[in-house]
């Protein structure tokens, strides 16, 4: 699923037309339009995703929470602030990513993230 899949399920979930929404979050119809079809990415600062997330009804430390702001950083095309916050987990990524792209990582690197991986 993607932010914007995402958000607009919650927005008729909550039953609020697109229209409504925008008034109600100071958004433009046409551009928000466009991040509900994933056109845009989603908006970039705290306050404005935690208010949108407010208006949706959208509650703190839930599922759907951690959900809502990690497929916004995901359409950001960022790091999820809480991750990037780990310096053990920032320091495995490298490892992560050349495995995903296909790429043999090493023993040393793989028992490193692996370890990693069962701290969590």
């Amino acid at each position: 699923m993607t932010f914007g899949e995402f958000i607009r399920a919650k927005r008729i979930q909550a039953d609020i037309s697109l229209r409504e929404f925008c008034r109600k979050a100071e958004l433009d119809p046409s551009n928000w339009s466009k991040v509900e079809r994933d056109m845009l990415p989603a908006l970039s600062t705290r306050d404005s995703l935690e208010a949108i997330a407010k208006l949706l009804g959208i509650k703190k430390n839930t599922n759907d929470w951690i959900t809502f702001f990690d497929l916004a950083a995901i359409s950001q095309q960022k790091i999820p602030d809480d991750i990037f916050e780990d310096k053990d987990v920032v320091s495995a990524l490298p490892v992560f990513f050349r495995t995903v792209r296909g790429e043999k990582p090493s023993d040393e690197d793989l028992n490193k993230l692996f370890a990693l991986l069962k701290k969590r």
